[in-house]
């Protein structure tokens, strides 16, 4: 497979009052064509501020990318101009915001959100655009779609608002979409209904995606491949087998460590990652996460650790990796 997105190096920061926050520090993964690929970690790692990079939606003041390249069908995103990116923005990537309420507008009707974008970049007429609108939310499965397309955002239930997001990001058919955290909001049951949209409609549109999340078990199933991040840096990359049956790094083990298991006994308190995450605008040369680490030594403390292949697809950031052997629980 084609690599439809390569991002390398990329830096991106916080210049504030407090410090530099070095929100995203160094961070290189490629996306092939009709993969997904999962971003995996706490709050505060770097997840979003990541894929809001790619798409240039940092706010400055007072953010700014300061390294790195992001290339995206062979062309580098972070070269181009203001205009230049609005024609890549919602037609070639298209982007599912973390929540929907806050992202729709609350005072325009479905119909004109949804057909600006298609209006904007396609130059087809209001009537045509109201024809496609309907398409797409038919396509999302949103019931009696003609009466929702009148309707405002404060009219649809939460699953109904994200699907609408995802009708929008699909409105164009887009090469890419970036999802963040597409389910935090919701409930259990319309978690998986929304989930398998996006995995159903990404694979018979052939569409690449990128899933940004905490939850462990969106990877397991929707992922083909998973980059945990840390303060900023990945530190474990590999695919969904590789990161669950043989997690290399003392972080992602923790995670693993830290969910309830219906295969095993249960246990009176689950495992923790223990300790906070650390502080953006007072990072060192050290490995950040060994603060925390239940396997740090002196070195750790000296220098950051490059990130070396372990396995075909695999890769991890950790100077004690064979020590986790003896600790990983297999998952079946």
């Amino acid at each position: 497979m084609a690599t439809l997105l390569e991002i390398e190096n990329l830096k991106t920061q916080f210049f504030t009052s407090a410090g530099t926050v070095k929100a995203v520090d160094g961070i290189s993964y490629t996306v092939d064509e009709g993969e997904t690929v999962a971003l995996v970690g706490e709050s505060g790692c770097g997840k979003s501020v990541s894929a809001l990079s790619i798409l240039r939606l940092i706010p400055w003041p007072p953010g700014k990318i300061v390294g790195g390249h992001i290339k995206f069908n062979g062309v580098d995103l972070a070269t181009l101009s203001e205009e230049e990116i609005r024609k890549i923005r919602g037609k070639d990537i298209g982007m599912v915001f973390q929540e929907p309420m806050t992202s729709l507008n609350p005072v325009l009707s479905i119909n004109e959100q949804l057909s600006e974008t298609l209006i904007t970049h396609f130059g087809i007429s209001k009537e045509a655009a109201r024809v496609k609108s309907l398409a797409l939310l038919e396509m999302v499965g949103i019931s009696d779609p003609n009466r929702r397309l009148d309707q405002y955002p404060h009219h649809l239930s939460g699953g109904m608002r994200q699907r609408v997001m995802i009708a929008m990001a699909l409105s164009c058919e887009p090469k890419l979409i970036i999802a963040d955290e597409p389910t935090t909001a919701l409930d259990v049951t319309i978690q998986a209904q929304i989930l398998e949209l996006m995995k159903n409609l990404t694979k018979s549109l052939g569409v690449s995606m990128i899933i940004i999340t905490h939850n462990l078990g969106v990877v397991a199933r929707y992922a083909d491949r998973v980059n945990v991040m840390y303060a900023g840096k990945i530190i474990e990359s590999g695919t969904a087998h590789d990161i669950y049956h043989n997690p290399q790094h003392p972080y992602t083990l923790a995670l693993l460590n830290s969910i309830p298991r219906m295969d095993q006994p249960r246990r009176d308190k689950l495992d923790p990652v223990e300790g906070q995450p650390p502080d953006l605008t007072k990072l060192d040369d050290g490995c950040s996460f060994r603060f925390r680490c239940r396997y740090a030594v002196d070195r750790c403390a000296n220098a950051f650790p490059d990130l070396e292949k372990v396995g075909d697809t695999h890769f991890t950031a950790c100077f004690e990796k064979g020590r986790l052997k003896e600790s990983v629980k297999v998952v079946s």
